[in-house]
């Protein structure tokens, strides 16, 4: 399965990622912020990346378009439980494979984490 990479900072719904991630046979690495995120992707390959947008630090905006420009190979998905930043995310679906809503339900991570991991 995949390498993946959470960049979350709220602590409930990062434990809520990794564990479906993990059930669903993923490896995962949580970070709380864009900053950490930078470092583990430095010391790490990732398959994908899962950033919330609005975290401390380096938004998932920024760090996206960090990580797009450092890891071109890597996925890419945003999330935001703001609908005004996921439509300032909405011009980024050149580096972003998706932007999920939160609140978001098992099903609908999974089939989100599926299709941008399937995605050539």
């Amino acid at each position: 399965m995949a390498h993946i990479l959470v960049a979350e900072d709220e602590a409930s719904v990062a434990a809520f990622i990794e564990r479906a991630l993990k059930g669903l046979g993923h490896e995962v690495a949580l970070v709380p912020d864009g900053l950490a995120a930078v470092a583990a992707l430095a010391a790490n390959r990732f398959d994908l990346l899962l950033s919330d947008i609005v975290m401390p630090g380096l938004d998932g905006i920024a760090l996206a378009l960090k990580a797009a420009k450092d890891y071109p190979d890597m996925k890419i998905m945003l999330m935001s439980g703001y609908a005004t930043e996921r439509q300032r995310a909405h011009n980024l679906e050149a580096l972003a494979n998706l932007v999920l809503a939160k609140p978001f339900a098992l099903a609908e991570l999974a089939a989100a984490i599926e299709a941008a991991l399937a995605d050539g």
